[in-house]
């Protein structure tokens, strides 16, 4: 039996799922879902996810979203080394809490300087820049310390959920990551230590940048 990944490429919550995939070396078929045609609304698709969005996985009869939780639970039942989840209960809420952060904070502040350009074709506010090169100063010290995301001395979901949101916007070209060292250090490293980097991320994060740039050339 394999995972099914229901999953657009080119988004950085999927490829932060297709990586996991790629890391553990858990058997996977990769459906791929285009969102602008409207895969995502089908009635098959809204039996497996009625929030319509992306990615799920389906790993027998049990369907999960959210990519976060997709990841934890991937890592509990497929990580034969135990340490992208540590068992240790503060090092595992350590690394709860960069996922959240990355989601909550660093993904969402990056998402604020692309989209609403790419989609709407609103100029963004020089507040949004700032604010994101703040968010991406707090991640800059988390890495700090050991080099990974929730001071281990090893990868963690943490390091590929960074990596997943890092990756989106340095391939859109448009934000200026000057300023911050250990970050060229670390996303350098992490592109060698992640196994199949290129499937599964750093192809499908230049998709995105190229996309992001030829919709910014239509909104302009």
């Amino acid at each position: 039996m394999v995972v099914e990944l229901h999953a657009m490429p080119a988004s950085s919550p999927c490829r932060l799922v297709h990586m996991a995939l790629e890391v553990m070396d858990v058997p996977y078929e990769y459906k791929t879902m285009n969102l602008m045609v409207g895969d995502h609304m089908t009635p098959e698709y809204l039996k497996l996810n009625p929030t319509h969005k992306v990615p799920i996985i389906k790993d027998g009869d049990f369907v999960l979203g959210e990519s976060r939780a997709i990841v934890t639970y991937l890592a509990s039942v497929y990580d034969k080394t135990g340490t992208l989840y540590p068992q240790d209960p503060k090092v595992r809420a350590v690394v709860d809490q960069r996922l959240y952060f990355d989601a909550g904070t660093m993904y969402t502040s990056f998402r604020e300087c692309f989209y609403p350009k790419m989609f709407l074709g609103q100029d963004i506010p020089d507040s949004a820049f700032t604010k994101a090169r703040e968010v991406l100063s707090w991640a800059q010290d988390m890495v700090k310390a050991t080099g990974y995301a929730a001071g281990t001395t090893h990868m963690t979901l943490a390091d590929l959920a960074f990596v997943a949101t890092y990756s989106t916007a340095e391939a859109t070209g448009a934000f200026d990551f000057s300023g911050f060292p250990v970050w060229d250090e670390y996303f350098a490293k992490m592109k060698k230590e992640i196994k199949n980097y290129d499937k599964g991320n750093g192809d499908n994060a230049k998709v995105f940048g190229n996309f992001y740039r030829s919709r910014v050339a239509t909104k302009a």
